[in-house]
Parts: structure tokens; C-alpha cells; sequence
């Protein structure tokens, strides 16, 4: 039965949700709502102690002269007095603009001159710095609210000052104007109103701003828990960046609304430590930091005792064995299901014990298909894994598999509250509480995604007879053969990274005879893998084209060959010198290919592949540490699959 909170949530078609921070504060005073861990030590703040942070600060922000329809740019790695002034900024009709902290200037620069952002809070000096250059280059930026006072004593800048000034600038407001800030902040909006405005993955183009109001955030936590996806009094890591709307949608999102205690890591590098220390309950990761974590135990392995390794051998295998069955439809075996008791002392449990996932109920990928291979080892390893799929736009949640119900090649039903269909053409189209009114400022925009009332996902698939739902690729990307055969490169793409070898890649063949791939191999675990077999490599580039590399790439190619209709086979490959850069355009912030900057940028490789060439040979600007230039020449090989 939920709480009594839930139920007038439910009801209250205005909840916001900093007026759920004052019903928490209310209801839990001495609960802790965040832990943030500051110089090793794990800081605690209650939901009464943030209640009345986020009230004071509000005050504090409208003292600096927030109003409704500015905008509140946030600066940094996940903070808690950041996730409090995207709150405060929710509270007073503002908009909430985080930014990716690994963002270039330029993208910074984008989202920044959206709006006049009246206030820009910056976790460190690091970001203060950020805001400034965004300054001179333009943006409309009035007040700077650092969170890290260290080395920022000296700087004389106008419109600067720190989290703990807000609080001053409210005592200093007039009296009445003071009440009135304090009024706002306790009644905290309306539902109609933006709680966040993030951006799209921008693959095709410029990110487009979507706005998502209090009432799409809680709708979609609301689908998302009637769908068993979590409970109440979760604990998360907050760990995911600022700027992507899972993290929103999870940590603050369903954070108030269910009273989660939400953990802020000390820093990105110690995300590994921190999860292994907190232990949560619900974790959310993309399958690429699935992957990395199921590398971990891999390579322990190789380094761990013969006996270790002959006992994880063992009963790894049964259990991975026992969850194909079981993908399969099928009941494990006896000798199976006998050896699972055991197994889980000896092995399982410690393993889950290292990584930190003893007490994880609710376990999740999502972003892009995950690989066979690394979603039945964590089945296998007790951890409930199953994929989610959800848009920017749709507040990130629409379909989830239930945690007793899972196929490789679906994402699940859609939640309860989301409608879901097909269009003539493949595409799949939603409609739901938690789908947004429209990109901001981009009318044009708006009315090729809403259609009706429904979102045109831009996403190919179908819906299974039992309601499953599977995922194509992106309708945008659906090409040709010059033979006429109709094919995703994005299907593909994802297939290949199921090999812990390939990081990235780039599917070739669009009016072409055949198709080709451009892979970035993974630095990490092929150099580990090298290493291990006494390969020796001085660059990514000298590594890359190693013929024991090649030999490992075509051999996972040949695996996704044999997948596939025989039209569809990759005939050749490149392994490129370098990794797929955001910086250089090449890839998302969230590792989303962007295909027309790959193919301008690779266009003598894509050449040279179908020129029928054998090796080709590329040019690379370097910049060296005092600034000057050179250019570095690479042979790459050709290779057939």
C-alpha cells in the first residue's frame, strides 16, 4: 500500500515537484534524502535540511532577480546544491539548463544563448571559468553562483558570488519581497510549468531544447512505478550526467516524488568505489559501463588462483547455461539448479559483493541494445538486469521488461499510461502524459515530432502479438544497398558492440555493392588483452593495427555475419588509428554517431574501401604542448572479413 503522500500525489493534478521536497519534509523530516561524499567522509543531509536549503535559496535567487521564463544554466558534475538550484529554479517558473561538463564551448555557447540566463551556477572554479568565456563570447549570462569556493578568493568578478551569499541576498530583499519569495517557494509553481529544459543528442544537427514541465517529469515516474521499475526509499548514486534527461527523470524526478536516499559520488573517477561503498538498490547504467564492470571481473579472473578460476569456471557456466534455457523458454536443469546454492556463496556473492550490486533490486540498461554475452552474466550473476527505452521527449520513460520477463531483441511492454502504435511507415509513435509540448523555439521542429498528440519517436519497430515491443534503429537511417536491400546501420552497429573489443563503429554501404565497417577498437580491454598475450604496442594507432587486433576484430565481425542475411554481410573493415571524439564532432555527448560528420571526415578510408584498395594511408593534424602543429602520417590495412 503507498504511502498516503502517493495517493494525494496522484490526485493533485498540480503537483510540483519541489512541493513533494515540502511534503517529504513534512511527512520524513529526519530521513536522509542525499549523502554526498566530501573528502572520503559520506555528508548526510535530511529531506527537512534540503527543504529548507531549497527554500532559502529561492528566496536567495529572486532576490538576484530569477523570474519566470529566464534561465538557470548549470555548470558541473552532479552536486547537491546543483540538483537544489534546478529545484529552486522549477520553484519560481525559471528554466533548469544543464550542460554536459565535458561540453566544448561552442555547445555551451548553444544552449546558453537560448535564454537570458539570469543565474549560472557552477559546481568549481573549473566551471566559474566556463561561465566567464561563455561571457565574452556573447552569452547573456547575469549572476555566477559557485558551489567550490577553492581558488576562486581572488577573483574580481562582477556578478560573482557563492551558495552560501544567497542566503544573504535574501535577508537583504525588502521585507515584502523577502515573504514573497518565501510564498512562491512554499506553494513552488505549477505542473504546467518547466521543471527541466535538456536537450536532444543533437546526431543529425544542432541539439534541439525540450522543455519538460513538473507534470511530464511525474507522469513518467508515475508509469515507471506502477510498472514495478522501483519503489519507495530507493537508494541511488547519482552518478549519470546532469545534462541527459535519465538522470533527471531518475535521481531528481523519481528521487522526490519516492523519497529515494540519492548518493553524489565524491568524484567521476571514484563512480567504481562509491557503488561498491553504497550499494544501492536501483542503478541505471548504459551498456557500456555494463560491459566495462563485467571486463573487471574478467581480468581479476585471469589474474586470480588456479582454484578460483577452476571454481568460477564452474559455476559461472552452469548459471549462464541455466539463464539461456530460461531465455528460451525453457526450465533449468536439475544439475543446474542444484549447483546454484553453491555457487552463489562461492562466487556469485563475493563477485556481487566487489562490484557493489548485493543489494540491487532494480538493475537497468538502456541508450542502445545490450549484448548477449554481458546481459546473461549478470542474469547468471543474480542481478535482475532488463533494458529500458524512453526518448528525451518523453521524459525517458516509455517501455521497460519486466524483471521475470525478458528477450534479448525487445525492450518491453510500453508502461502503463503510455500508448504505443506503429505508422504506416514503420515508425513507432507514442502518446502519454510524460510526452513534452514541444521543442523550444523550433515551431518547425515541434509539429514533425507531435502529430495528433502523438510523438513520432523517429525510431523503426514493431509490436510483438503479446505486446513486446522491439527496436529497429532510427527511421532517419533506414537506407539501401545499391542492390536494393533495405537495411539499419544502427541494427548493426549495436550488434557489433556487443564484442567487448569494439567501441565504436560506423556501417557502411548505403548505394554501395556491399558493406563495409570503420571500428574503433576499445583501448582498455584490447590493450589488457595484448598485454596478456605479449603483444606489445606504443599508440592506439600502433595498436589498432596489429594483425592479432585485426585477426580479433574480424572474428567479431564473422559473428555478426552469421546473424544476417547473406546481402547484409560485412565483406571488409578498417580499424581506425583513432577512437570516435565528441570533441571532434564525431559522436555524441552520449556516444550517439553522428554518420554525416563520420562520413566527410573518413571519406578518403571510405574510398580507399571501395576503390578496392588494400591499405590506405591518413593524415592527422597533431597539436603539441606549446602549441604548435604537425601533421603524423598512418598506414591503415584494409581487411576482408
Amino acid at each position: 500500500m503507498p504511502p498516503p503522500e502517493l495517493q494525494r500525489w496522484n490526485l493533485d493534478p498540480e503537483t510540483t515537484l519541489p512541493r513533494l521536497v515540502a511534503a517529504n519534509a513534512a511527512a520524513v523530516p529526519a530521513q536522509v534524502a542525499m549523502r554526498e561524499k566530501d573528502r572520503g567522509i559520506w555528508q548526510e543531509t535530511t529531506w527537512a535540511q534540503l527543504h529548507r536549503s531549497v527554500m532559502a535559496a529561492t528566496a536567495g535567487l529572486q532576490a538576484l532577480g530569477l523570474a519566470r521564463g529566464q534561465g538557470v544554466l548549470v555548470l558541473g558534475d552532479n552536486r547537491p546544491r546543483l540538483y537544489m538550484g534546478m529545484l529552486c529554479a522549477g520553484a519560481l517558473g525559471a528554466y533548469a539548463m544543464p550542460v554536459f561538463p565535458d561540453a566544448t564551448p561552442q555547445e555551451a555557447l548553444h544552449v546558453a544563448s537560448e535564454v537570458e540566463i539570469a543565474v549560472a551556477l557552477a559546481e568549481d572554479q573549473e566551471q566559474v571559468d566556463k561561465a566567464l568565456d561563455l561571457r565574452e563570447r556573447g552569452a547573456r549570462i547575469g549572476r555566477i553562483v559557485y558551489d567550490n569556493p577553492r581558488g576562486l578568493a581572488r577573483y574580481k568578478v562582477p556578478g560573482l558570488l557563492s551558495w552560501a551569499d544567497l542566503a544573504v541576498e535574501a535577508r537583504g530583499a525588502a521585507p515584502g519581497r523577502r515573504a514573497g519569495a518565501r510564498g512562491r517557494a512554499a506553494r513552488a509553481g505549477r505542473a504546467a510549468r518547466p521543471a527541466v529544459l535538456v536537450h536532444s543528442s543533437g546526431t543529425t544537427g544542432k541539439p534541439k531544447g525540450v522543455v519538460l514541465s513538473h507534470f511530464n517529469i511525474l507522469s513518467g515516474v508515475r508509469n515507471a512505478y506502477r510498472s514495478g521499475a522501483y519503489g519507495f526509499g530507493e537508494s541511488v548514486l547519482a552518478y549519470l550526467p546532469m545534462a541527459w534527461i535519465g538522470d533527471f527523470a531518475f535521481t531528481v524526478g523519481a528521487g522526490v516524488a519516492l523519497r529515494f536516499t540519492i548518493n553524489v559520488p565524491e568524484r567521476q573517477e571514484t563512480v567504481l568505489n562509491d557503488l561498491r561503498e553504497i550499494a544501492p538498490s536501483f542503478y541505471l547504467a548504459a551498456p557500456r559501463s555494463w560491459d566495462n564492470m563485467l571486463t573487471t571481473v574478467q581480468v581479476r579472473m585471469e589474474d586470480s588462483t588456479r582454484l578460483k578460476k577452476l571454481l568460477y569456471d564452474v559455476f559461472m557456466h552452469s548459471a549462464q547455461a541455466a539463464e539461456r534455457r530460461k531465455l528460451e523458454g525453457k526450465t533449468p536443469t536439475l544439475a543446474q539448479r542444484l549447483l546454484r546454492p553453491l555457487g552463489e556463496a562461492l562466487v556469485m556473492g563475493p563477485i556481487k559483493d566487489q562490484l557493489g550490486l548485493t543489494r540491487l533490486r532494480h538493475a537497468f540498461t538502456g541508450g542502445e541494445a545490450i549484448g548477449e554475452d554481458t546481459f546473461v552474466f549478470y542474469r547468471a550473476l543474480g542481478v535482475k538486469l532488463r533494458q529500458l527505452y524512453g526518448q528525451t521527449e518523453g521524459s525517458a520513460y516509455t517501455a521497460m521488461q519486466s524483471a521475470d520477463e525478458v528477450r534479448l531483441h525487445t525492450v518491453g511492454r510500453p508502461l502503463p499510461g503510455v500508448d504505443a502504435r506503429i505508422s504506416d511507415s514503420g515508425e513507432i509513435l507514442l502518446r502519454s502524459g510524460s510526452i513534452f509540448a514541444g521543442y523550444f523555439g523550433n515551431d518547425a521542429a515541434t509539429a514533425e515530432a507531435l502529430e495528433d498528440g502523438w510523438l513520432r519517436t523517429g525510431d523503426a519497430g514493431y509490436i510483438e502479438p503479446d505486446g513486446h515491443l522491439v527496436v529497429l534503429g532510427r527511421v532517419s537511417e533506414v537506407v539501401h544497398t545499391a542492390a536494393g536491400e533495405r537495411y539499419i546501420p544502427n541494427y548493426i552497429e549495436n550488434r557489433l558492440k556487443f564484442s567487448p573489443f569494439i567501441k565504436d563503429v560506423a556501417v557502411l554501404g548505403k548505394g554501395r555493392d556491399r558493406l563495409a565497417a570503420m571500428v574503433c577498437v576499445d583501448r582498455e580491454t584490447v590493450g589488457h588483452w595484448a598485454e596478456l598475450r605479449g603483444i606489445s604496442a606504443i599508440s592506439y594507432a600502433d595498436l589498432s593495427q596489429k594483425p592479432e587486433v585485426l585477426q580479433l576484430v574480424g572474428e567479431a565481425l564473422r559473428r555478426v555475419n552469421a546473424t544476417l542475411p547473406e546481402p547484409l554481410r560485412l565483406a571488409q573493415f578498417v580499424s581506425l588509428h583513432k577512437e570516435f571524439d565528441a570533441d571532434d564532432g564525431e559522436i555524441t555527448r552520449t556516444r550517439k554517431l553522428r554518420r554525416n560528420v563520420v562520413e566527410e571526415r573518413y571519406a578518403p578510408i571510405i574510398e580507399a574501401i571501395y576503390g578496392g584498395q588494400r591499405h590506405v594511408t591518413v593524415k592527422a593534424q597533431v597539436v603539441y604542448e606549446t602549441g604548435e602543429t604537425g601533421v603524423t602520417e598512418r598506414e591503415l590495412a584494409i581487411t576482408e572479413v
